[in-house]
């Protein structure tokens, strides 16, 4: 059973522990004893709060550019609560993917500004909104693959990513695509999402001079072979310039989408 004294006691005494050792490293600074720049290594690895089932990284964002991210199957809703607090208390926004809606309505007790989005399946606290002149472009096979491509449309808006939707131009339909073409050649970053046989990558990758993120998906009859066809088929397409993440992997390919859209905004 999940106890809310208990788990306020663990944040305390981990929070006296870090204090007393940053406090050390800043007095070993001022006598030379260390530099700024180890001072700075030593906080990228550092700290985590230990939960006793789980060590919650709590400078995931110092070292990757993003916090730590909850994946939500496998876990008890007292466990995914329980680093769900923890985080709320330490990011500015939260997330935790794969998650049904018990386990949102349970974080949303405890935590009132706690978001659903029930096609992506993701859980999240959403403070900072800093969105990119860069366009991360979405393009879905098909409607079935919607759950997985709004995992990486609400995962790369929520790091930070402006988003634009191109669903149901799978090439089955070949001509619905092109009627976005112009839009789509003005994203910065491409992630296409595609289950059956997966050609939809290869077509799109033919078209455009983007970097292309390619997400195969379960959706399929039976020698779709949950997916595997799709991969295999994104893996040995023959355009030049895309990548390739797990099946449904739609999380991934947002946070990937995102980093390469972060680097363009920098340039």
């Amino acid at each position: 059973m999940f106890h809310v004294k208990h788990y306020c006691l663990i944040i305390a005494r981990r929070f006296v522990l870090e204090k007393e050792l940053i406090l050390q490293w800043l007095n070993d600074l001022k006598t030379g004893k260390i530099s700024s720049e180890e001072i700075v290594q030593k906080l990228e690895g550092f700290p985590y709060q230990d939960l006793g089932f789980a060590k919650v990284d709590l400078h995931r964002s110092l070292r990757q550019g993003s916090p730590e991210v909850i994946y939500c199957p496998g876990k008890t809703d007292e466990e995914i609560l329980s680093i769900f607090l923890v985080l709320n208390t330490k990011a500015k926004n939260v997330m935790a993917t794969r998650a049904d809606p018990t386990t949102y309505h349970k974080i949303k007790e405890m935590i009132p500004e706690a978001i659903y989005f029930e096609r992506a399946r993701i859980i999240a606290v959403w403070r900072e909104k800093e969105i990119t002149q860069g366009v991360v472009g979405i393009l879905s096979a098909g409607t079935a693959d919607l759950h997985v491509a709004e995992e990486a449309a609400v995962t790369a808006e929520i790091m930070g990513s402006k988003v634009h939707k191109f669903y149901d131009v799978g090439v089955a339909g070949i001509h619905r695509l092109f009627d976005h073409r112009e839009m789509i050649n003005n994203c910065r970053v491409l992630i296409v999402v595609a289950g059956m046989e997966g050609a939809l990558a290869s077509v799109v990758g033919g078209l455009v001079d983007k970097p292309i993120v390619a997400v195969p998906t379960s959706v399929g009859y039976g020698a779709n072979f949950h997916g595997i066809s799709a991969l295999l088929t994104m893996l040995n397409s023959c355009a030049g310039g895309i990548g390739v993440v797990n099946i449904d992997n739609g999380f991934g390919a947002g946070v990937l989408a995102h980093r390469i859209n972060i680097i363009g905004e920098i340039k």
